[in-house]
């Protein structure tokens, strides 16, 4: 449990969702027995608090149980929202490493007639960098435990395309039966038997072929989009009855909306619909009869930079356009998403101009079925802004990301990627959104309506998604030093309690590695990527624990990212490892820099803990070893260590040469596991005890013991 102030070291708990995990049962629903005795002890684990940090694309409110409402993020999980404390649960810290893909939910569904019951789709990409095929996990206790179905198929929670949606929807007359849209030309797929079984909807004829760019050869941006959305008309059946008409929306410009009469047994291109774009969200007021399409001419989430929203009658078979912002007009420049109605007055609508990144996002709101729209904010005379609305961060202060913008751009921003926005179907007056940073909300959205400026806030609290790259935890000062993807990272001074501010001068988009001396935990040093087009270095050294940091003057040539980095025990000498450039070692402060000898570039890096001239360095199964400050380095005689996979290792706080290795690949023949050096790594033993780990860290002794 991260809580003691005495601590001698932390390394990287590399995790996609919060600095800490949350202790729940397993997704067959029980716990994993504990494997001794020293780990079956009383801790109790929690999340370090940042409050967001990443993207949130889906938002889905369950439609007859009153506060009941989930969360999906890209790489995070899935939240509920606790309706007494508005606290959101996670719901798959329970996932385990061998599954780290299932933490990416590409959609979820909460059953409007059994509410217990709830669905998630889950897996983070569909091209190689995720080994592993997609699953359907089912609950019918809120999300507390989970059983699976393994799909034939990978799914992409944080693939292109991931803010369209629902994907997954159940039956709200026929509980039993599920629909969901899968990626890559797999189609549409049905269950009968509340999610435990799936079979493709083989009479679907269009398996959404749209790709962002095709000809991208790693698979990323030429991935198939496929079936985006299902959306039931739940008016069509009695309840206990299949639903009779089902549309559904597929990535394709051309043919993006079908209709089903019969239940799913047949499938038709509704007519007349519009052409050029992609189908975002699609929306029934069933009590008037229109189907509410947003439009964008790409997927999303990053881009767009057109759209349209459109109105279905759908006992007509009328469209009509009612873009507050019509593609056709000189001035767009965003795509539509976020759409949602009013459950209690249905001719209330709003919806996101997600794609607009500057000056800001756009929120549109309609009170009469998409004919006029107000925006949440305007122009009085450019670059003066008028808001229909005032933003309270005080929760999250670090949303102002510290920046002093110039009109019309103003700190805190309502957004980015604001593909998921909801009205609470209960309460006309609650809504909340989703951004690429956080979950925002209010609860008097009506007086919008009345000519009132509304209040947003954080309602994020207990949603830790953030991609974590390493950790460290002085013996004195902060409680812990983050480096985060996307965000940068944070110093903790209380892990309870939300920092103020990312770190800053510099403000690296993603920070890779961090190291303090151990004889002196006020230096300490950091790494990491930059904004393209950025002038500023790609390491930062501090003096004061963490509180306030400078840029080095100088990089090693060749550099273009953060890699990793090391600080000598006293902290007079730093040692990086800079993606392109060679391993190099400097005074602290980077005035200058001096390339190591014999050590290959690339080297992961890391130093003794007690003689400040030791460095210790690892790349392809070698061992490699300074004893003059990082300047050069000797191969040790050490085998059988992994050639590949992710490594981290780390020198014992007390004891000089004490070095501990982990990490690895499976696979046929492969090195995976824990390794153990006294002798500054020139031999390893392998830990027969540990079959796996992944990290390694030390931590505050028991009372009496070392």
């Amino acid at each position: 449990m991260l809580t003691t102030r005495s601590r001698a070291a932390l390394t990287a708990v590399v995790v996609s969702c919060g600095l800490a995990l949350t202790t729940m049962t397993g997704l067959g629903g029980t716990a994993a027995a504990a494997p001794d005795a020293a780990t079956a002890d009383s801790y109790t684990w929690s999340n370090a608090r940042i409050d967001g940090g990443g993207f949130v694309p889906g938002i889905v409110f369950n439609q007859t149980e009153k506060n009941l409402v989930y969360a999906r993020t890209d790489i995070g999980g899935a939240y509920r929202q606790d309706p007494a404390t508005k606290k959101w649960i996670p719901l798959l810290d329970s996932v385990g490493w061998d599954d780290w893909n299932l933490t990416g939910v590409a959609s979820l569904a909460t059953d409007p007639v059994q509410t217990n019951r709830v669905y998630v789709a889950a897996g983070m990409y569909t091209n190689s960098w995720d080994p592993n095929n997609g699953a359907i996990l089912r609950s019918t206790d809120k999300g507390a435990t989970w059983a699976r179905t393994a799909l034939p198929f990978k799914i992409g929670g944080n693939m292109p395309g991931r803010g369209m949606g629902e994907r997954l929807a159940v039956d709200p007359n026929n509980d039993k039966v599920l629909y969901f849209g899968a990626p890559s030309g797999n189609g549409l797929w049905r269950s009968t038997d509340y999610g435990v079984t799936w079979a493709q909807v083989t009479a679907f004829p269009n398996l959404g072929h749209y790709a962002p760019d095709p000809s991208d050869t790693n698979g990323y941006l030429s991935a198939e989009q496929g079936v985006l959305w299902v959306t039931f008309d739940k008016s069509s059946a009695a309840a206990g009855a299949t639903t009779r008409t089902i549309y559904v929306g597929v990535a394709d410009k051309d043919n993006s909306i079908y209709k089903s009469a019969d239940g799913g047994t047949t499938w038709t291109r509704v007519a007349g619909q519009p052409t050029g774009f992609l189908p975002h969200k699609g929306v029934l007021d069933p009590v008037n009869g229109y189907l509410y399409i947003a439009t964008s001419d790409t997927g999303g989430p990053y881009d767009g930079g057109k759209g349209d929203i459109w109105r279905y009658a759908t006992a007509t078979g009328v469209w009509t356009r009612i873009s507050p912002l019509p593609s056709t007009d000189s001035g767009a420049y965003f795509g539509y998403s976020g759409l949602t109605i009013d459950r209690q007055h249905p001719n209330v609508l709003m919806a996101t101009g997600y794609s607009s990144w500057w000056p800001d996002t756009q929120i549109y709101r309609s009170t009469d079925f998409g004919a006029t729209w107000k925006p949440i904010w305007e122009y009085s005379s450019y670059p003066t802004r008028v808001d229909h609305y005032t933003m309270d961060v005080s929760s999250s202060p670090w949303l102002t990301w510290g920046a002093n913008p110039s009109p019309p751009e103003e700190t805190p921003k309502l957004g980015w990627m604001t593909e998921s926005l909801e009205i609470d179907p209960f309460n006309s007056d609650r809504m909340m959104y989703g951004t690429g940073a956080t979950l925002y909300g209010t609860e008097n959205l009506t007086g919008w309506d009345a000519g009132s400026k509304i209040t947003i806030k954080p309602v994020v609290q207990g949603l830790e998604e953030t991609a974590v790259n390493d950790l460290i935890s002085p013996p004195t000062g902060a409680n812990l030093l983050s480096a985060l993807g996307d965000i940068g990272g944070f110093r903790h001074t209380s892990l309870t309690t939300v920092p103020a501010m990312m770190y800053t001068s510099p403000n690296f988009t993603t920070s890779t590695s961090l190291d303090y001396a151990e004889a002196n935990g006020n230096m300490v040093v950091r790494t990491g990527n930059l904004d393209s087009g950025s002038t500023s270095k790609r390491i930062a050294f501090s003096n004061d624990n963490g509180a306030n940091w400078y840029q080095a003057n100088s990089e090693p040539a060749g550099t273009t990212g953060g890699g990793t980095v090391a600080l000598s025990a006293d902290g007079g000498r730093v040692l990086w490892a800079p993606d392109g450039g060679a391993v190099s070692s400097s005074a602290f402060g980077g005035n200058s820099w001096t390339a190591a000898t014999g050590v290959p570039a690339g080297a992961r890096v890391a130093s003794d803990r007690v003689n400040p001239k030791k460095f210790y360095a690892f790349s392809a199964g070698r061992f490699y070893t300074s004893t003059d400050g990082g300047l050069t380095f000797t191969a040790g005689a050490a085998t059988g260590l992994p050639a590949t996979g992710n490594v981290r290792f780390k020198a014992l706080t007390t004891t000089e040469g004490d070095v501990w290795f982990a990490g690895g690949t499976t696979g046929a023949g492969a090195a995976y596991g824990l390794w153990h050096s006294t002798d500054s790594g020139a031999t390893f033993t392998r830990v027969a005890a540990a079959d796996q780990a992944d990290s390694i860290g030390f931590g505050k002794p028991a009372p009496g013991r070392t």
